[in-house]
């Protein structure tokens, strides 16, 4: 029999033999580090052909990295205190070596991007024990479907933070129950439980499920003054790095911070009574969430990808799911890790259903799915190939590989939108004339003015800050506006302060007649002038407020 030794730490086995079957002609980290290289050449390829446009959440956390280099540190993402502004920090980093850009911010989440690809890789060797499962749980997670290369890639302000702190808590919790004379797993857990619950709300699907096994591991294994010794060790980990969260919530109160982790911002979407409100969400999980979380259809349209290969993949995965029930009831050395993986779809489907973010049908809230996904089905067709000694396993994973990426191909080909994180039609814009507006403006000195949310801030960061938009203006075809999308009360003073202020609106005309009129009635003059998506009212004969033609507040 082939001996090896293997360290707990390493995705590989080491030693002269280390995980080496029939197949391999190279030592196993060659093939991972293939992985790796394969997932930076997809995102790399995507980037080069421009298919990402620059959306307003991404140029906040550009706009908070400039801030942050300035010494102005913000503890959360501008305007939603249940992200921390650990991506923007991050971002800050790169602009201070290679400068303020867009493709910066992105560069990040890509790097994040690959340590989520090699942490799974290393999370499925802890669990199923397996080389070959590694790899293919890496190559589903380096050509992965359009939901999860489009939120890896731009920024929303903690996505990328989430997966991988949550990959790393799954480990720490898988080093816990194998290794369980030692302290410091439980410390690290703590310290990266609080920043991932400080840098994203979200990573409280990983927390839960976490949280549960290391303290039921903790109570069964050990005397009860050594369990009080470990849990308080893994609560002052988690203090300290949910410092800022913390300091935050002393210093201006928690009320806000536990709205905001509640889905206070969308509360009002869904309406009638609980047992509807429900209903309605376990219909959108079933419909939208499963749909763009399997790679059938991109997150921002109903439309399906790849048709030749759509039954393959549909099929695929119906009985990769059915598989992981039939597991569970397994006995066998893995199933304990199957459990702790399976509580995070489960406290994400819990969560999805009974707060108002499964109001939200935007593929985002299902991201935490992936890993988990890519690693059942690693297992599955590993077993299917042991079993079979056919290439039919190895035909098959080819074919989810090649939906993926047609998926994706066949995304980037239909640009605009391109891999746009805007599902309502209304806020999708042609950012190839945001340059030919930048240069307009600047050149009638239209530096100061009113826009919606989606303008406002890619405009203020493309400009570098020399053109301040404040988001007053509704983009809903009902003239409905809330004053979450005014992230910057700063902006709103130097506007107030300026003697000149323009009004640039997108994709609706019924708001542009209502300034026109509104303008006539107050009898000013102006001018218009279209670029692209956007119409721009400037050279107004005086400063204009929103609030004085019933804008800004309230629907007119």
């Amino acid at each position: 029999m082939t001996q090896f030794s293997q360290t707990h730490c390493s995705i590989i086995p080491t030693g002269t033999e280390a995980g080496k079957s029939r197949w391999w002609r190279l030592p196993p980290g060659f093939y991972a580090g293939g992985v790796i290289l394969l997932a930076l050449a997809l995102k790399l390829s995507l980037l080069a052909f421009d298919v990402f446009p620059f959306n307003a959440d991404e140029a906040v956390v550009g706009l908070m990295a400039g801030h942050i280099l300035e010494g102005r540190w913000p503890v959360f993402f501008y305007g939603q205190a249940y992200m921390g502004s650990m991506d923007a920090s991050l971002v800050a980093l790169g602009f201070a070596l290679f400068g303020q850009r867009v493709f910066v911010i992105r560069a990040v989440q890509v790097l994040l991007y690959l340590g989520t690809v090699f942490t799974t890789m290393q999370l499925s060797q802890r669990i199923f024990g397996s080389i070959e499962v590694a790899l293919i749980a890496g190559l589903l997670m380096a050509i992965p479907t359009v939901n999860i290369t489009l939120y890896t890639t731009v920024s929303l302000g903690g996505y990328g933070e989430m997966l991988l702190f949550g990959n790393i808590l799954l480990l720490l919790a898988l080093r816990i129950a194998k290794r369980n004379d030692e302290n410091w797993p439980y410390l690290a857990w703590g310290f990266l439980a609080g920043l991932g619950f400080w840098a994203f709300g979200m990573t409280l699907v990983y927390i839960l499920p976490t949280a549960g096994w290391i303290g039921w591991l903790a109570w069964r294994g050990t005397t009860r003054s050594l369990t009080s010794k470990r849990i308080l060790i893994a609560i002052t980990g988690f203090i300290v790095g949910a410092g800022p969260w913390i300091a935050w919530a002393f210093t201006q109160g928690s009320t806000l911070l536990i709205q905001e982790l509640s889905g206070s911002a969308i509360a009002g979407i869904s309406t009638g009574s609980t047992l509807e409100v429900i209903g309605l969400r376990i219909l959108s999980l079933l419909v939208f969430g499963s749909t763009v979380s399997l790679g059938l259809r991109p997150p921002w349209e109903l439309r399906w990808l790849a048709l030749p290969l759509f039954p393959v993949a549909l099929v695929f995965w119906l009985i990769v799911i059915s598989n992981v029930i039939h597991q569970l009831r397994q006995p066998g050395p893995e199933k304990a890790g199957r459990w702790v993986l399976i509580g995070v779809p489960i406290i994400l489907i819990v969560g999805f259903m009974l707060t108002p973010f499964g109001a939200d049908p935007s593929g985002r809230y299902f991201l935490p799915l992936a890993v988990p996904l890519a690693l059942f089905a690693a297992d599955f067709l590993w077993g299917l190939k042991r079993r079979m000694k056919t290439v039919i396993p190895l035909a098959i994973m080819l074919c989810v590989l090649g939906f993926n990426l047609w998926g994706t191909i066949e995304s980037a080909f239909r640009n605009p939108p391109g891999f746009t994180t805007q599902f309502n039609p209304i806020t999708q814009i042609d950012h190839n004339y945001d340059q030919a507006l930048i240069e307009f403006l600047e050149r009638n000195d239209e530096r100061w003015g009113y826009t919606n949310y989606w303008v406002s801030y890619p405009l203020a960061f493309l400009s570098c800050e020399q053109l301040i938009f404040v988001p007053r203006l509704p983009y809903h075809q009902d003239f409905r506006y809330t004053s979450r999308d005014n992230r910057y009360a700063p902006y709103d003073h130097e506007v107030t302060r300026s003697g000149k202020v323009a009004y640039i609106t997108t994709h609706h005309p019924e708001l542009d007649d209502y300034l026109r009129s509104s303008f006539s009635a107050l009898e000013l003059t102006w001018e218009e002038s279209r670029i692209g998506d956007y119409q721009v009212f400037y050279r107004l004969s005086r400063v204009l407020l929103p609030e004085e033609i019933g804008l800004g507040n309230t629907a007119p």
